[in-house]
């Protein structure tokens, strides 16, 4: 039975904006009249992205006395910030360089610090904050088991900065690593061994301690806390991962799900010289963000593909039938988009996994790629959407809830 209360929100990475005054704007113009429709009333979770540029000036005490009064001014509490995009995100080439600076290099490190700082200043007390992140780095960035190694001494550095946090403002905050395709961290399976073999290996742990004073046992105990993972659902369901499978691994492992991004991306079935098909899916094609696609043949291996368009060029020369799984997030609440399916189904499912063994409080909707959606999916608007996504998200936590609480599946 889940026994904690859900936090819901959506993520403001939808809207373009780079500097601490356009995210002041955009909280204004987008936040408040979401927040308005859907939690009149009542105080509404904030899941905030900050870029480098946007938190360096939160760092001010100015800025930040700023939005804390914002804040209070519309009944809002921030409990989970976006961690992983360091710079432009919208209106221009990101692709691959959406990971940069990524766990390899002290920028990612000194960013995310800031980040908690921030968080930690404006988190209610009693509730415990979250900050997703990059899985590690691109994957072809990771050449050998140094980089691993190099990976995690800066993540611990950070478990050593959250450690110093608490102890002096009592705020737990976890940093959430967040498996995606064709990164380094691609599924939860190659992320539980990360835990194991690098984060928790000894000579890691053995670090910590001394950093932070902590014995050994509390520098365990402290990882475990201060690092998790987001479930992204539609990462999960580009990997075509098992939600229950998924969820057993990490309890297994000793590995927190500390945030669940809601979200759901493209399935598509095709079959042999659907060109009709590949014409229509190759309008989801953008020059903005990767769009990787994992596909499952007749006899169910997986192969991948980095972006959209070289999956279609593959899929226009040898015309077999298979099954594509789209890194291309949709809104939640559409369960077709044309003649192809969204992964709505796989959301629920995750979201009653979740629930049922209350293995997380903290949700998400993250559909960033709003303004490269095809025109005839958003013509709702983007507070429309917003609220859609924020109150389909609500019923089916409150659906599996109350199903839980009855002994239900």
């Amino acid at each position: 039975m889940p026994s904690s209360p859900a936090h819901l929100t959506y993520c403001t990475n939808i809207h373009p904006g780079e500097t601490w005054p356009e995210v002041r704007a955009n909280l204004a113009r987008y936040l408040v009249p979401v927040r308005e429709r859907v939690a009149p009333g009542v105080p509404f979770g904030v899941g905030l992205r900050l870029s480098a540029e946007a938190a360096r000036a939160l760092a001010e005490p100015e800025a930040l006395a700023e939005l804390r009064r914002f804040f209070e001014l519309h009944d809002l509490y921030l409990f989970t910030i976006n961690g992983f995009p360091y710079g432009a995100f919208h209106g221009r080439p990101v692709k691959a360089e959406v990971y940069l600076p990524d766990w390899l290099d002290p920028a990612r490190l000194e960013y995310t610090n800031r980040l908690a700082d921030i968080l930690a200043a404006l988190l209610p007390a009693g509730l415990n904050g979250t900050i997703s992140t990059v899985p590690g780095a691109f994957a072809p960035r990771v050449t050998d088991r140094e980089g691993a190694q190099r990976m995690a001494r800066s993540m611990l550095a950070h478990v050593a900065h959250l450690v110093q946090l608490r102890a002096t403002t009592g705020q737990l905050i976890a940093l959430a690593l967040e498996p995606e395709p064709c990164c380094f961290l691609e599924t939860i399976a190659e992320t539980v061994e990360f835990f194991t073999q690098h984060l928790l290996a000894p000579p890691q742990v053995a670090a910590l301690a001394a950093v932070t004073g902590l014995d050994i046992a509390s520098a365990v105990s402290a990882i475990r806390e201060h690092i998790g993972v987001c479930l992204d659902a539609c990462h999960m369901a580009v990997e075509f991962e098992d939600p229950t499978a998924v969820l057993e691994a990490l309890h297994t492992a000793g590995i927190q799900v500390a945030k669940v991004q809601v979200t759901a991306g493209l399935r598509v079935m095709l079959a042999s010289a659907d060109s009709d098909g590949l014409d229509a899916l190759a309008r989801f094609a953008d020059d903005v963000y990767l769009h990787q696609v994992v596909e499952r043949r007749p006899d169910g291996t997986l192969r991948r593909y980095l972006d959209l368009p070289q999956a279609i060029d593959t899929a226009r020369e040898d015309g077999a039938p298979r099954e594509w799984r789209i890194h291309f997030h949709v809104p939640v609440f559409q369960e077709r988009l044309g003649r192809f399916e969204g992964t709505q189904t796989y959301v629920s499912d995750l979201l009653q996994a979740v629930r049922a063994r209350d293995a997380c409080s903290q949700f998400e909707v993250e559909t960033y790629t709003w303004d490269v959606l095809p025109e005839e999916f958003r013509s709702e608007g983007i507070v429309g959407g917003i609220v859609r996504e924020l109150e389909w998200t609500a019923s089916r936590l409150e659906a599996w809830a109350t199903q839980s609480s009855h002994g239900g599946n």
